[in-house]
């Protein structure tokens, strides 16, 4: 088989893939320390975004906290519900198809 049919047989088309928000809700029970401590630890954001982002969550009910693909979406919302569980705090989160 010739060199350049094998290659052009081998080529595939690689899409980027489907990106996912993640947005975090207000309520009344999780301290908003709490919500700090969960988007500096999970979300790698710094302390002045993560503070940025709670009063937003805090003054709107509801804020864009990342975008990312849908395995580390599901991971990360995974992550801090279940930190919010052991802390007793209800704290919601959904994903949002980009």
């Amino acid at each position: 088989m010739p060199t350049s049919k094998l290659s052009s047989e081998l080529k595939t088309e690689l899409k980027k893939p489907k990106m996912y928000s993640l947005i975090m809700h207000n309520d009344d029970y999780t301290t908003m320390q709490f919500v700090v401590e969960i988007l500096i630890q999970i979300f790698n954001k710094s302390s002045v975004e993560a503070s940025e982002l709670m009063m937003r969550i805090h003054t709107n009910g509801s804020a864009l906290i990342g975008v990312y693909t849908y395995d580390i979406a599901v991971t990360k919302k995974l992550l801090a519900e279940q930190m919010a569980e052991q802390n007793e705090f209800p704290l919601k989160i959904t994903i949002d198809e980009e």
